[in-house]
């Protein structure tokens, strides 16, 4: 215990145990990069991998030994000599080596895996750290299966290889089975069981079959563990490992559960190291994962909306600036309320007056209810057809469309006039949008030539929003652009192209009241 509290060590198996998750592989310069970014994160341990395993495993233990300056690396070995001196081997160029070597301790193991006694393991154990410490001075003993193990067989084999020269005793919950309150109660029976235990440091190695890989890891460092050893992202064997986000940020975040605890790790580079272990592995960090992912600090609820933004604390037990994200996120969808709408529309640079805002406001949730997230440019895209001056001859009630190879392309158009009169027209074409013109067309009555016709998708996913751009020349010569935005081609497309028309019969207009007025002031 130091002047600042108790030091939890943070042990990272990524490269070793997380790479054994299916689908997991890593070359050797990927290795590095990680290993790299495991240094910035400021982890104790980096276990880079079994290297009797493969020549591949070997080059990856060796190249970062090479790298790491601050951190142990350390190679994990079984209790056999070969392996202990092929590792030792590749650990040569390491400042801190750290070989890795045990044993199963659970009657199934040692029945069904090493087809041995109980003595003849713990014998074996024995001889396998003599062995390590010839080569390094931090030798850690894995008891494998510890949590479906005999505590008594378990306190024996711990303090004969601490006898030995082991200074690190990992206990892993090899499968997963165990629940916080047995493993708890496996930690603090070792920590009072255990005559020479004050000469280690007891690690805690969980796996999350049962989903309490983190609960588990919290209990044993509340038990008396002093060493966490867990993966970024919490991938792994299975169901993968323990959590590095999730056991330090408890840690970091509960500071009246774990009082004077504390680890070494930067957590503002917990994201960064998530994304690319991620990124390299090909693993994906599901959206609703705890601290690192995608959901973690989004907000999609209107009550939690305006919660968050009066206060973030109402929410938010972690500041997402903490671990490297730069703000929460608020999720614009159908349940958003004004306040989370209004709060985005002003990020972007847009104020409104309550009436102008609640034209805004029912365009969203028309376009929130057709897609499941709005995104900001379809917030800028409802603004601009809200900001659009250009008195509105026509309105767009309805487009219904009918395409395919087998048949003709048809359209039906309902459009109102201002003076509150509906009229239907429908039409074919050469393709569904060409129709839907033809038929507004026969609606509207104003002469012009289609001189562009432009789409794009504004936003990802297979709801986009599709923003149409169309510019026509009416009989003047003048040249007319309409814009419009829908989840649908077809919808967008007429939209744009009933714009450009209010916009040709709206000056259209203008010209005929100018002239009148002239002519009015010559008779005076």
């Amino acid at each position: 215990m130091s002047s600042d509290g108790v030091r939890i060590f943070v042990f990272d198996t990524t490269l070793r145990d997380g790479e054994q998750s299916p689908g997991a592989s890593l070359n050797v310069e990927e290795k590095i990069e990680i290993a790299r970014q495991l240094e910035r994160l400021g982890v104790d341990v980096i276990e880079a991998g079994f290297p009797i395993s493969s020549p591949g495993d070997f080059r990856a233990v060796q190249e970062v030994s090479k790298i790491v300056h601050n951190a142990a690396v350390c190679g994990l070995t079984r209790a056999v000599h070969k392996d202990i001196e092929v590792a030792a081997e590749a650990l040569k160029p390491a400042k801190r080596p750290r070989i890795h070597t045990g044993l199963g301790v659970s009657d199934i193991h040692l029945k069904y895996k090493l087809r041995m006694s109980r003595e003849e393991a713990l014998q074996r154990g024995v001889e396998a750290v003599k062995f390590a410490r010839r080569f390094v001075d931090e030798v850690e003993y894995f008891l494998e299966d510890a949590g479906r193990a005999d505590p008594e067989y378990i306190y024996r084999v711990i303090e004969a290889v601490i006898d030995a020269g082991a200074s690190v005793i990992n206990v892993p919950d090899t499968t997963g089975y165990t629940v916080p309150e047995e493993f708890g109660a496996l930690i603090r029976g070792i920590m009072n069981n255990v005559p020479n235990i004050d000469k280690a440091i007891v690690s805690v190695h969980c796996h999350d079959d049962l989903g309490m890989a983190t609960a588990n890891t919290l209990a044993g460092v509340l038990n008396g563990a002093r060493q966490v050893e867990v993966t970024i992202n919490g991938i792994g064997e299975r169901a993968g490992n323990t959590s590095l986000e999730e056991v330090v940020m408890a840690i970091h975040t509960r500071k009246d559960v774990f009082k004077d605890m504390y680890t070494g790790i930067n957590t503002t580079e917990i994201y960064k190291t998530s994304r690319l272990v991620s990124t390299l592995t090909g693993i994906l960090v599901p959206p609703n994962k705890a601290i690192v992912g995608a959901n973690a600090f989004a907000h999609s609820s209107g009550i939690h909306q305006d919660g968050v933004l009066k206060e973030r604390t109402t929410y938010e037990i972690i500041d997402p600036r903490s671990v490297g994200i730069t703000e929460s996120k608020i999720i614009l969808t159908a349940r958003s309320g004004r306040h989370g709408v209004r709060h985005r529309l002003e990020e972007l640079g847009y104020r409104f007056d309550n009436q102008q805002f609640e034209r805004i406001y029912e365009k969203f949730l028309e376009l929130a209810d057709k897609k499941k997230q709005v995104y900001d440019e379809d917030l800028e895209l409802l603004v601009a057809d809200a900001a659009s001056t250009v008195v509105q001859t026509y309105e767009l009630l309805h487009v219904q469309a009918l395409a395919g190879d087998k048949v003709v392309p048809t359209a039906t158009v309902k459009l109102r006039h201002v003076n509150g009169e509906e009229h239907v027209a429908t039409a074919t074409g050469t393709g569904p949008v060409d129709a839907a013109y033809s038929a507004i067309n026969n609606i509207v009555q104003a002469p012009n030539e289609l001189l562009e016709f432009t789409m794009q998708a504004v936003t990802e996913g297979i709801d986009a929003m599709a923003e149409v751009t169309v510019r026509v020349r009416g009989q003047e010569g003048d040249v007319f652009t309409g814009r419009g935005s829908a989840t649908d081609i077809v919808v967008a497309s007429a939209k744009a192209y009933v714009q450009a028309l209010n916009k040709l019969l709206d000056r259209r207009s203008g010209v005929r009241r100018a002239t009148i007025g002239e002519e009015e002031l010559e008779h005076v």
